[in-house]
């Protein structure tokens, strides 16, 4: 069933994309500094999460390639994480992800994008990561309002797991977000809520941040932010996110 699903998926992004156009709008919501699908883009960030069973930091390296005619955009992650759990600490490989993006239809004010990720089973320690290979396609729309001054953009995303140990718990989590974010001068404020629901754990593993960021230059950014979650199967209880974003 699984794999029937990751096939659909895969054929109705190959349908769409043989009707693409032949250029893609470059001035549209997808070409936000922020969330830029066009350039080249190198983001490097610390995710700090406290949980009931300890801290979890992570620190991640994260490359955006756009092919073709800039509508096709690949993306690679590489995590390392540290726990501190129990009174041991560790380091090492957490799970390598890949993706591909494609973005079908893009006007100056809205557009829709659809994404693709696998994220391998490839953590260099079990605590690391989540034991499974897993799929995890996404849809998004982005619109700006007020002559561009905020930016709204909603993503409905599934995760399933296809692969890995048996001896952990199988991944089916649905998600649907939505990123509000306001610039003004050099600056932007954000804020996004996800809600995410677990079929496996019969329950939901929301969380919520605020961003603070700003341009240093005009293809150089910095940003913080604070996260929350909850849900009554919350992964973890509050954390801090931090990020540089460098685009070329």
């Amino acid at each position: 069933m699984k794999k029937l699903q990751l096939f659909c998926f895969l054929s109705f992004v190959i349908t769409i994309s043989a009707k693409a156009q032949d250029t893609i709008q470059l001035n549209s919501p997808f070409s936000e500094p922020r969330y830029n699908y066009f350039l080249k883009t190198l983001i490097f960030f610390n995710e700090y999460l406290d949980t009931d069973s300890g801290s979890f930091n992570t620190t991640q390296l994260r490359f955006l390639h756009p092919i073709g005619n800039k509508a096709w955009n690949l993306r690679f992650d590489l995590p390392l994480v540290s726990t501190n759990t129990n009174s041991i600490n560790k380091t090492g490989i957490g799970d390598i992800g890949v993706g591909i993006s494609y973005i079908p239809y893009t006007k100056q004010s809205n557009g829709i994008a659809l994404r693709a990720r696998v994220i391998s089973n490839s953590a260099s320690d079990p605590s690391f990561g989540s034991g499974k290979w897993i799929f995890i396609p996404t849809v998004f729309y982005g619109k700006y309002f007020s002559g561009k001054q905020f930016l709204w953009i909603s993503s409905l995303e599934y995760q399933a797991s296809f692969a890995g140990s048996t001896d952990r718990n199988d991944i089916n989590v649905a998600a649907f977000e939505n990123n509000l974010l306001w610039f003004f001068s050099k600056n932007w404020i954000a804020g996004d809520v996800a809600f995410r629901y677990s079929s496996n754990l019969n329950g939901f593993q929301n969380n919520a941040f605020l961003e603070f960021g700003r341009k240093i230059t005009p293809v150089n950014l910095v940003y913080i932010h604070p996260s929350i979650a909850f849900g009554d199967k919350k992964t973890y209880n509050y954390g801090l996110e931090a990020g540089v974003l460098i685009l070329f």
